[in-house]
Order: structure tokens, then C-alpha cells, then sequence
């Protein structure tokens, strides 16, 4: 067991600061996918509008990963210099600022607010476990799954009303994207009594890790960058798989929309097992077999069963999201060391996940088909199947004051 002086948690918090830190967090996480999931829908619409090719297209998701993969590392540096409060804080506000950018009437407009968008959400990927890890230490699975699923309802909204604002209300696609800006408003209202609250500082700006000299590390970041190259592709492109297929786009986007609630139940409950759990390797296995029994039935091109098929990739990627943000804390022994390695595994990750949305859209236009994307996507879940077998093991990371500590498990 960790004891509570291996947990950055100096204080104790009433009760009414509990709940506030909660909704906090859960209206923080709201904001994490919603702006990202609301392109897909409306990306053919976008792309037509402004003329720009697939390829460049698919840059309106991949942009932000790369935001992702070169400020991860740099977030829990921040956060030591600032706190994590007042660092969480100056992101939401970047948040919105970012989505409000895009949202002007001018293209190169769109492209920069998406990635300060991209920035906010990096910072906020990374903190948010670690202040779970440092608040709720005996609660990571249940605080987990709860902000994952307050971050994935609100992107399966997102993509459900993309299409009814942009055409159904006719308001264009651009309204569409600077409406999110209101929860952005909301939560950081809702986050500011935490900047009142006493800060929780490292003394020491060290690091104190080798995370990149871990087998363990490497393997909980390949499969955090693997399950995100999943959930980037298919929320970038599925509709216009399935409308290629003969699917209109409003019943395109919904399905889109039903991917993501499937993912909200084993979003909560995926976090919980795993904390429960030994080691996580059943759950690994159960997320790859959904995957690709999904992944075949879209190649099946039958349309009259794509609902059942959407659920099924979205119950994957709920379980692979919440095991992903688990690992980051299961495979740690304190607050701090969770943010390293979310940090690593975030940071390159997300570089490959990158590449996902935009060679999507650069092999439809050279193959004029989604059978080559989709064949990678199967290649894909067997190498999580692959990594997330060494993530799930009962191991902390490796790190400098581990050497002649024979209690510690260790994964080289």
C-alpha cells in the first residue's frame, strides 16, 4: 500500500471543498473532447467552404495532437512552478480564447485557435490525473471514471449537434464551433474557488524519474498513443465512412454521436475494475476483441447494422480511454510521478496518434476508399493488444529512488 506521505496531499479539505473540487473537475473534463468531437460531423462541410483538401482537412484534428505531444511533457513543470489550480485555471481560459479564434471569419483564423485549443487541452490531459492522484488517492478509479465520463457525454453531444446547428437551425458551420465556448465560460466560473484554496507546491523542482529508461513507461505510452490513433480516426472520419457507404450525413453524425454514449458506460466502470483489479490484462483483451469485431463489421459494409457496429468500437474506446488514464496512475506511487508519466505517454502518444486523422485522409484521396484506413485500424488494435498486455501488469515505473529498494516492483 502507498502511504499518505507518498501522496502530494498536505491538507484536508471540507466537505463543501470536496464538492466544488469535483464539479471542478467534472466541468473541466466536459471541455476536453467537445471541441475536437464537434469537427467530424461537419469536416466534409468545412473542407467545401473553404476549399481545402482531405489532407488538409484532416489537419483540423491532427493539429491539436501535435499540441499535445510538444506541451504534455512541459504541463507538470508548469504546474510545479504555478500549482496545479492556478495551472488548470490558465488553461480553461486558453480554452476559450482558442475556440472563440476558430470560429472568426478567416481560415488561417481556424487553424490558430485550434491550436491554442490544442494547448489548453494538452495541460489539462496531463494535470487532471495528477490532481486526482494527490486529492482522491483512495478513489483514482471511481474520480477517474467520473470525469472521463462528464469529457466523453459531452463529445458525444458535440457530435450528435453538429450537423442540426450547422444545417437543420442553419446557422453555419461556425456557429457550430464557437458554441462550446459557453461550457468553456461555465467551467472556468465554476473553477475558480479553487484558486483560493491553498496551493499545493513541490518544495523540490527536480523530477526525481527515468521514465525514459522504463520498458513499463514505454509500453503505458504506446497504448495511450495507440487507443487516441483510434479515437482521432474514427471521430475525424466515420462519418464520411459511412456516408461513402450510403448513410446520409445527419444519420452519419448521429452514429457518430451513439459511438461516443456507447463509450460512456465502460468509460465509469473500466476505471473502476481496473483499480480493483490485480493487474489489467483481461480488461486489455476485452477492448481489442470489441475493437476489432467493429472494425469488421464496418469493412462488411452493411449499413443497416452500423449501429450495432458504432457501439461496439464506442465500448472500446471507453475502455481503452479509461484503462489508458488508469495506467497512468496504477503504474505510479504518488501525485507527482503520475504527472511525469502522463506527461511521456501524452507527449508521444499523441505524436503518433497525429498521424492517424491526417494519413486518413491522404490515403482516401489517393485510394478513393476507407479500406486501406480501416485495415490499418486492425493493425492497430492488435499492437494495443500487444503493449497493453506489458501496461496491465501488477509494476510501478522505474524511478531514481527505487535502486536497492527491494519492495518496489520494477519494470526495465
Amino acid at each position: 500500500m502507498i502511504s499518505k506521505k507518498q501522496i502530494y496531499h498536505t491538507q484536508s479539505v471540507s466537505k463543501p471543498g470536496v464538492w466544488l473540487l469535483i464539479l471542478g473537475i467534472v466541468f473541466a473534463g466536459a471541455n476536453l473532447r467537445a471541441p475536437l468531437t464537434c469537427v467530424g460531423p461537419i469536416i466534409e462541410i468545412i473542407r467545401k467552404n473553404t476549399g481545402m483538401s482531405n489532407t488538409l482537412a484532416g489537419m483540423l484534428t491532427t493539429l491539436p495532437l501535435l499540441a499535445f505531444a510538444l506541451i504534455s511533457p512541459v504541463a507538470p513543470k508548469i504546474a510545479r512552478r504555478f500549482g496545479l489550480e492556478h495551472t488548470l485555471f490558465g488553461a480553461l481560459l486558453l480554452l476559450g480564447a482558442g475556440i472563440l479564434l476558430r470560429s472568426v471569419p478567416f481560415t488561417p483564423g481556424l487553424f490558430s485557435g485550434t491550436i491554442l485549443l490544442g494547448i489548453a487541452i494538452a495541460v489539462c490531459n496531463v494535470l487532471l490525473p495528477s490532481l486526482i492522484k494527490r486529492e482522491f488517492p483512495n478513489k483514482v478509479g471511481l474520480m477517474t471514471g467520473t470525469y472521463s465520463v462528464s469529457m466523453n457525454m459531452w463529445a458525444a453531444i458535440a457530435s450528435g449537434v453538429s450537423i442540426p446547428i450547422t444545417k437543420g437551425l442553419g446557422y453555419g458551420w461556425r456557429f457550430s464551433l464557437v458554441c462550446w465556448a459557453l461550457i468553456s465560460l461555465v467551467s472556468i466560473i465554476v473553477w475558480i474557488p479553487q484558486l483560493l484554496q491553498k496551493q499545493h507546491v513541490p518544495k523540490s523542482s527536480s523530477s526525481g524519474t527515468h521514465l525514459w529508461g522504463s520498458g513499463l513507461a514505454w509500453k503505458v505510452t504506446l497504448f495511450m498513443g495507440l487507443q487516441s490513433t483510434v479515437f482521432y480516426a474514427i471521430i475525424t472520419w466515420l462519418p464520411a465512412i459511412l456516408h461513402q457507404q450510403g448513410v446520409n450525413p445527419t444519420k452519419a453524425g448521429w452514429l457518430l454521436s451513439l459511438t461516443q454514449f456507447a463509450s460512456l458506460p465502460p468509460t465509469f466502470i473500466v476505471p473502476i475494475l481496473a483499480g480493483r483489479s490485480a493487474n489489467q490484462r483481461k480488461l486489455v483483451a476485452f477492448t481489442v476483441i470489441f475493437l476489432l469485431m467493429g472494425y469488421a463489421g464496418i469493412l462488411s459494409g452493411v449499413t443497416s447494422l452500423a449501429p450495432l457496429y458504432v457501439i461496439l468500437i464506442g465500448i472500446a474506446i471507453g475502455s481503452g480511454f479509461g484503462l489508458a488514464n488508469m495506467f497512468f496512475l496504477l503504474r505510479t506511487q504518488n501525485a507527482h510521478q503520475a504527472a511525469e508519466l502522463s506527461g511521456m505517454a501524452q507527449s508521444v502518444g499523441y505524436l503518433l496518434a497525429a498521424i492517424g486523422p491526417a494519413l486518413f485522409g491522404f490515403l482516401h484521396d489517393k485510394t478513393h476508399s476507407w479500406t486501406v484506413p480501416l485495415i490499418i485500424l486492425v493493425v492497430a488494435a492488435i499492437l494495443l493488444y500487444v503493449v497493453g498486455i506489458g501496461a496491465g501488469s501488477n509494476s510501478y515505473v522505474r524511478t531514481e529512488n527505487d535502486h536497492g529498494n527491494t519492495n518496489l516492483k520494477q519494470a526495465n
